[in-house]
């Protein structure tokens, strides 16, 4: 038995009442009847909010962290908001600039640039690149003239084991990422990198883990970081993401407005220089619960020790689940202010018995095969993340405002996939 879903994981501007639900001024039952299921809806209003509170909270170089939720319209709206994209491909970095956002404001990551990759981001004059190995060391040996510079950051593995999942962590020592500190890396990569004509080093770049609840691991990070550049004279330290955000009831997260002021006292009592802009990543914090995705159910089948109740995505559209054990919450869109009593394991579509959405969720008595259910805080890493496993079109993203509503990816048809057949 549930109550009524609470507000806080809802968009800003997510209006109850008793047989529907508005976001944006827009009803969802329409939107369903408009552009069917499943469909993500995202709050415009939400996303600026973010964006505001994040470019308010570091200094100007703070990024939006692309992978989280990545189309044109997205890359616009953090650019038209004061912030940075950062990408971590090729394919980021073409729909970013085709988006019209200018080079300048792009951060370019990756673990395995390639040379091609690293020659756009160059030839483009993207604002930094975030050097992360000693092959790519080499590449930008080849690459980079004093005709044809870079700005970059140095990513370094600082040693700080984030309270998260283990799939999520990259900060410890083992992982793919970065240069190591306690090995000396770091500093034999600043070192080289500072010897390349046309290479200017500003700092160093570090990213301990994501959903994270506490600022611990990150006052851990700043204090390693001051430490390791404390004669460098450098201008920039980035923290990068990795900000949790609440998807269930009982979870509580940091604002991105507490985040920015916990990263500043870490740094003030790191001993700092005050001069030295503090940077971030955020994404998740951006843009997860300014979206909700909208299912129909279309079975439901009581067994022995639980009722399945099957929508038509799945894991296709919200891979999470599967991969981390990510817990949500859901209600009936007709629904909203109702008592969830009518507890059910949400599924998908997919052929997989490890297609679940949701493990136990709760829901009205109400709810039926036709209702609509709204899974909410799905906007980061949902699209992002998805797959025609099964050969299931991926959904369509509409987004509102004042009222309105405009598709801003549309669903993929299956002349869409069948294209690639050669």
């Amino acid at each position: 038995m549930a109550s009524p879903l609470l507000a806080s994981l809802l968009p800003d501007t997510t209006v109850l009442s008793d047989d529907d639900v508005s976001i944006g001024g827009v009803s969802l039952s329409k939107l369903v009847a408009t552009y069917g299921t499943p469909l993500f809806v995202y709050d415009e209003a939400t996303l600026r909010s973010r964006c505001r509170e994040a470019r308010e909270a570091f200094d100007d170089g703070v990024a939006f962290a692309s992978k989280s939720f990545l189309c044109g319209t997205m890359a616009r709206l953090a650019f038209e908001e004061g912030l940075c994209i950062d990408v971590a491909t090729g394919g980021e970095l073409d729909i970013v600039l085709r988006s019209g956002v200018p080079a300048n404001r792009v951060i370019v990551h990756g673990n395995n640039k390639s040379p091609e990759e690293l020659e756009l981001a160059i030839t483009e004059k993207v604002h930094r690149i975030i050097v992360d190995n000693f092959d790519e060391v080499e590449r930008l040996q080849a690459l980079v003239t004093s005709s044809q510079p870079i700005d970059c950051l140095v990513r370094v593995t600082p040693g700080v084991e984030a309270h998260t999942h283990e799939f999520v962590r990259t900060g410890q020592e083992d992982t793919k990422f970065g240069f190591s500190v306690s090995t000396g890396d770091a500093r034999r990569a600043i070192s080289t990198l500072r010897d390349i004509p046309g290479v200017s080093v500003h700092g160093v770049h570090s990213h301990i883990g994501s959903q994270i609840f506490d600022a611990v691991g990150f006052a851990e990070e700043i204090a390693i970081l001051a430490d390791l550049t404390r004669s460098d004279g450098f201008d920039e330290l980035c923290v990068g993401g990795g900000l949790g955000v609440a998807y269930v009831e009982g979870e509580h997260a940091p604002s991105i407005r507490e985040w920015g002021r916990a990263i500043r006292d870490a740094a003030r009592k790191a001993g700092l220089d005050a001069n030295v802009r503090l940077l971030a990543e955020p994404g998740r914090a951006i843009v997860a619960q300014a979206a909700v995705t909208l299912y129909r159910v279309g079975a439901i089948k009581p067994v022995s020790a639980r009722i399945y109740m099957a929508v038509d995505g799945g894991m296709s559209d919200n891979p999470r689940p599967v991969l981390y054990g990510s817990g949500y919450e859901a209600f009936d869109i007709e629904h909203p202010l109702a008592q969830r009593p009518f507890g059910v394991r949400l599924v998908g579509k997919h052929c997989e018995s490890g297609d679940v959405l949701i493990d136990e969720a709760w829901l009205p008595q109400a709810t039926h095969v036709g209702s609509v259910i709204a899974t909410p805080v799905t906007g980061a890493y949902g699209y992002s993340m998805a797959s025609n496993y099964n050969r299931v079109p991926r959904p369509a993203v509409i987004f509102v405002k004042d009222g309105r509503a405009r598709e801003v990816l549309r669903r993929e048809t299956f002349e869409d996939m069948a294209r690639l057949e050669v």
